[in-house]
């Protein structure tokens, strides 16, 4: 086989490949989003499950507490949210009647300074409330039967999640041992290398994220205070654990704010002071404090950052975004331990470049 042959079967293998994992990963979803959650969280708190067996307990009670633990917080931050949602319920009317005249306005700038004239307004407001769903309520059924399907579903991989946690931090030992055993006796020192790494920087990862949440929330919520912001210190929490979501999470928190700030009051003085708290914050985040408190811990380039946030959002969505730098971080540790891999370990990490 020529050489143009070989690097044409190669490169063809390479994009099937790459196409069917992508595919795999998508399809089998269901699965691998609540199991990945579980082994980056059953990782975050290992330090603490090894620290209660050293002490008074023993693994089995150390892993079902620490799993306690975590679900416990995820019910804290499902009840913020869901207190959020109550509070935009009861504000409704409120909200409703402050922005009928800044609606009003908007509607009067866009007839005088747009070729948009009355009818379009009004044929576009009728198209948007009078569509008829087929079937009645045959439709109205299925509909609702599909929200119940998903929050079935949601609770079914919500428990699993937990389940999984459990399991990985009780028998963590044995799947250790499973993948030694996997590689010959002269490899197994750099493959045990390998794990104990991929575990570190994970933790050191979700711990700096940790912290720069409660560092973003103190500073939400002393512009969103001064700004004058209903319940600025929920806002300000909610807004800031949003943030665990890359880039798509800022969005979120900023329209929380606005929601319960410029919405609630109308006035221009809180909007400034949103807009300004928002500018600041993100601006101390990119510069400040994410790259000394959470981009050392991970040590990866800023392109493949992006890069792998972007992909994982089209794979497996939200989730997907979330897990996406953790699960590169792990994926960098294999490439720098494996020789014939260091140059891939190498451009995705923030290693400098010796040549010019």
């Amino acid at each position: 086989m020529t050489q143009g042959k070989k690097i044409l079967f190669y490169t063809t293998i390479s994009v099937l490949l790459l196409y069917f994992g992508i595919s795999g990963l998508v399809q089998a979803r269901t699965f691998l989003i609540p199991f990945t959650t579980a082994v980056i969280l059953a990782l975050l708190v290992l330090p603490l499950s090894q620290k209660m067996e050293k002490g008074f307990i023993n693994r089995g009670w150390a892993s079902f507490l620490n799993t306690i633990l975590l679900l416990l917080v995820s019910w804290g931050f499902m009840a913020l949210i869901s207190f959020q949602v109550k509070n935009v319920v009861d504000d409704w009317p409120e909200i409703k009647q402050t922005m009928e005249p800044k609606i009003a306005q908007a509607k009067s700038f866009i007839l005088e300074h747009t070729p948009i004239s009355e009818e379009d307004l009004s044929s576009s407001g009728q198209s948007g409330s009078g569509i008829s769903l087929p079937g009645g309520s045959q439709g109205a059924g299925q509909r609702a039967a599909g929200i119940f399907g998903s929050v079935l579903g949601f609770l079914g991989d919500y428990l699993l999640c937990f389940i999984y946690i459990f399991f990985l931090l009780n028998y963590r030992s044995r799947f250790r041992q499973f993948l030694l055993k996997l590689f010959s006796d002269s490899k197994r020192k750099k493959v045990n290398t390998v794990i104990s790494n991929s575990a570190v920087v994970a933790q050191k990862y979700l711990i700096g994220k940790l912290f720069l949440i409660g560092l973003l929330a103190v500073l939400y919520a002393i512009g969103l205070g001064i700004s004058g912001v209903n319940n600025f210190i929920l806002v300000s929490a909610l807004a800031a654990l949003f943030s665990i979501i890359p880039y798509v999470g800022n969005i979120i928190g900023f329209g929380l704010a606005m929601t319960f700030g410029f919405l609630v009051s109308g006035e221009t003085g809180v909007l400034l002071g949103i807009v300004l708290t928002f500018s600041i914050a993100q601006f101390v985040e990119s510069y400040i404090l994410e790259p000394y408190i959470v981009g050392d811990q991970v040590d990866l380039h800023p392109f493949f950052v992006i890069l792998a946030v972007i992909i994982g959002g089209m794979i497996w969505g939200v989730m997907g975004m979330i897990l996406a730098i953790p699960i590169l971080a792990i994926i960098n540790v294999v490439l720098v331990n494996i020789h014939s891999l260091k140059p891939f370990g190498f451009l995705i990490s923030q290693e400098e470049d010796s040549e010019d």
